[in-house]
């Protein structure tokens, strides 16, 4: 998910290997024996991916369920609650030190509740999306997907809007501020 490269593929390929990506974060985060810093600078990074990636989705994922699918609605809005509830943990984070006693806990919390929405998303979601929409569907919606999470804040902004079209109009530019908060604080990407 690093920003400047294409990701090819529909969107179903596009969400998994964003996936892949945290989940690869999260496994490096559980093996430990990492210093404040490196904790730090890698919990900074899923933050990064997470909310680049939910961003996309809350733009045209979400959308994408609640006009494909019968119960699209309820699923959409439940995934995210999800959403809103892990940038509450995120923002908590955010202003913590890994020498926090919460610190560990919280990023194990995260960790536990993104893993059970890629579960729900991968074994559910996708699978009826990819039944309901055409191959040219979701292959546009991929291409969208990737050139959303370039623009797309970096940060966890939890009262920002998470619906079109507000979230469309407000991303970009909270994306832009996060990356100038990003390069003046040394803040990896």
């Amino acid at each position: 998910m690093t920003q400047g490269k294409t990701q090819q593929g529909d969107m179903v390929d596009v969400l998994v290997k964003d996936h892949r990506v945290v989940e690869s974060a999260f496994e490096e985060y559980e093996r430990g024996g990492l210093s404040e810093q490196a904790r730090r600078g890698l919990v900074d990074h899923i933050i990064t991916e997470l909310v680049r990636h939910s961003v996309a989705e809350e733009q045209y994922l979400y959308p994408a369920a609640r006009k494909s699918l019968p119960d699209g609605d309820s699923v959409a809005d439940r995934e995210i609650q999800e959403h809103a509830e892990a940038e509450e943990v995120m923002k908590q984070l955010e202003g913590m030190e890994p020498s926090d006693a919460e610190y560990d806990r919280l990023v194990r919390k995260l960790i536990e509740d993104i893993r059970h929405h890629v579960d729900d998303e991968e074994r559910d979601l996708f699978p009826r999306l990819q039944q309901t929409c055409s191959a040219e569907e979701l292959m546009e919606l991929g291409s969208k997907i990737t050139k959303a999470k370039e623009w797309a804040p970096t940060r966890p902004h939890p009262s920002a809007p998470d619906k079109p079209p507000a979230n469309m109009i407000l991303d970009p530019g909270a994306g832009m501020i996060d990356r100038l908060r990003d390069s003046l604080s040394g803040r990896e990407r």
